[in-house]
């Protein structure tokens, strides 16, 4: 049985979910480790999440931003962890650990993979001195070792632009397991629609545009399924925060929703889209990449350029006569279904793993 070594330290919010569904598809097949770090996000109870056969390495020196003294701490255990496992596959996830491993493994021998999870000189809530040192890094490690699979098509456009070496794997949700945490969930009917969105309340969701939404429609209620450290930009009193959730309350709360906002600045590929497209819900989304790569304008559910976009849309929505929310929910669910779901990442990612380097 081959060995597969996924190195993560971004363990939180989207990232989480799906290196806890891969894992736990390519557990079937493979010998998997998982060398990860965790974040405030990172639930508590999180080795309860995966199957008993993968294998968790904690990276203690692992950090979100960057600390010299640390990242040469952590560079040093991951290529000890390599030297103990000796993996026939290593899979690098998010920034700081794609930018580590890569340098870490140069010359190795073994197939490296990358997966940005969404790079970050896109990132809007740094300078562009930073955002610049971020794409001269990324442009450098690519060219370094490994080749890049993007989480979207959008992404994989601008994996790209750094080199040559890509492909992409859409991200995917895991339907079985949602269904098994809502199998008695209960909808409430005949209330007014309720608005939502799932994920950190930080820069990239872009808090302060969905409180505005909110203040322009002080009759309906919205909801954003999190916490994070820009919480106090939701003044709307139409707003209620739920606060961190486990994975099942989160999905409950999701589920309890009509209408999914998300007016992110950036993103790779966002599972709690994916969620609220498989729930049923009308999904309504900022034209970014990740978002339009999923979302096509009047067809399974909305883009937007602007505030006003949003306030159109969600006033046309209000009548039933003006937009046919059953066909555009259906459309959506059935993209889950055909695309976008850990059955198809599986049998994609394990064809690149068989492959190697010749992909």
């Amino acid at each position: 049985m081959k060995k597969v070594l996924f190195i993560v330290e971004a363990m939180g919010g989207g990232v989480f979910t799906y290196i806890v569904d891969m894992a736990n598809e390519l557990s079937k097949k493979y010998d998997v480790y998982v060398a990860y770090g965790l974040r405030k996000q990172t639930p508590s109870n999180y080795r309860q999440y995966f199957n008993e056969s993968v294998h968790l390495i904690y990276v203690k020196n692992f950090t979100r931003s960057i600390n010299l003294r640390r990242d040469i701490k952590a560079f040093n255990e991951i290529k000890e962890i390599q030297k103990t496992i000796n993996p026939d596959v290593i899979h690098l996830h998010s920034s700081k650990a794609g930018i580590l491993g890569r340098v870490a493994f140069r010359n190795l021998g073994t197939p490296v993979f990358y997966t940005p999870h969404g790079y970050s000189f896109l990132m809007k809530n740094t300078s562009k001195v930073k955002r610049a040192i971020y794409y001269l890094l990324e442009k450098i490690c690519a060219n370094l070792t490994g080749k890049t699979i993007a989480c979207s098509y959008g992404e994989y456009l601008i994996a790209k632009k750094l080199n040559k070496k890509a492909t992409y794997v859409s991200n995917g949700i895991n339907i079985k397991e949602i269904d098994s945490l809502l199998k008695n969930k209960k909808i409430e009917m005949n209330r007014k629609m309720v608005f939502g969105t799932l994920g950190r309340i930080s820069n990239q969701k872009n808090p302060s545009l969905f409180n505005k939404i909110a203040k322009s429609f002080p009759n309906y209620t919205f909801k954003w399924i999190g916490d994070g450290e820009q919480r106090n930009l939701l003044t709307s009193s139409n707003i209620q925060v739920t606060g961190w959730l486990n994975r099942k309350d989160a999905l409950n709360e999701l589920a309890s929703t009509d209408v999914f906002l998300l007016p992110s600045l950036w993103e790779g590929l966002p599972m709690s889209l994916l969620e609220a497209m498989y729930l049923k819900k009308v999904c309504i989304v900022s034209n970014i990449e990740g978002n339009n790569d999923v979302i096509k304008n009047g067809e399974n559910g909305f883009v937007c350029s602007s505030i006003n976009d949003y306030i159109s849309i969600i006033k046309e929505l209000r009548n039933d006569y003006c937009i046919d929310k059953n066909e555009i929910v259906e459309n959506a669910y059935c993209n889950i279904l055909n695309k976008y779901n850990t059955n198809v990442m599986f049998k994609k990612y394990s064809r690149i793993y068989e492959l190697g380097d010749s992909f």
